[in-house]
């Protein structure tokens, strides 16, 4: 499963970057307006750090100005995807800009149907919400599992990228539902390495090699 940062602060990027884990970005209009600079600059800023792929959101909701936006934000990094809402403008424009050869990432899907008609339309990626759906009483992670299945059944291309992940239990759940993608906050992934024994064991390992360092008789 490939690990995409689900945010646009350079700090996170670039220390996540570090770790040589991080294939992508996602980005929203949410997350673009923290930072304080003009969306397309941001993502030049992002691009820049991961190379991998990065997803910009459309904020446009009518399928004209959204296919131009989407040509717009596709120039100004190869590895730019386009993100486009999962309305029925927002599949119209993901048709055409897929017809053009335009990457799109299909954002706020809640329904196995809404997965169909973004893979009948072409998308790159599909993105269901596990997080937003727990909080309503749905249980998120069976939409990862019906959308893989599905896909799987008749052999669809897009990818599934499991969206809205709050914890490292939701990664984990992800990758063995079978989603091609898991994106995450910083926090999340950075809890990924967590665990108690590990400390416990690297303490006790260090504690054992110092012991038998200054035990050993110099030579001479």
């Amino acid at each position: 499963m490939k690990f995409f940062l689900d945010t646009a602060n350079l700090d996170e990027l670039k220390k996540g970057a570090s770790w040589g884990i991080v294939d992508g970005v996602t980005t929203n209009p949410t997350l673009i307006a923290k930072e304080g600079r003009p969306i397309e600059e941001q993502i030049r800023l992002i691009c820049d750090i991961v190379d991998g792929d990065i997803s910009a959101e459309v904020v446009s909701t009518e399928t004209s100005a959204m296919i131009e936006e989407g040509k717009r934000l596709a120039r100004i990094h190869k590895n730019i995807v386009v993100k486009c809402p999962l309305t029925r403008d927002g599949i119209r424009a993901t048709a055409a800009l897929s017809k053009s050869g335009i990457r799109v990432n299909v954002t706020l899907c809640f329904t196995a149907g809404q997965a169909l008609l973004a893979a009948k339309a072409g998308a790159y990626i599909i993105s269901p919400f596990v997080g937003r759906l727990d909080d309503v009483g749905y249980t998120g992670m069976d939409l990862v599992r019906s959308i893989t299945q599905i896909y799987k059944n008749y052999n669809f291309k897009t990818q599934v990228l499991a969206a809205s992940l709050r914890s490292p239990t939701h990664v984990i759940d992800s990758a063995l539902a079978g989603a091609h993608i898991g994106t995450m906050p910083f926090k999340v992934l950075d809890m990924l390495f967590n665990h108690p024994l590990t400390d416990k064991g690297l303490d006790q390992f260090l504690k054992d090699y110092a012991k038998a360092f200054q035990e050993t008789p110099v030579a001479g």
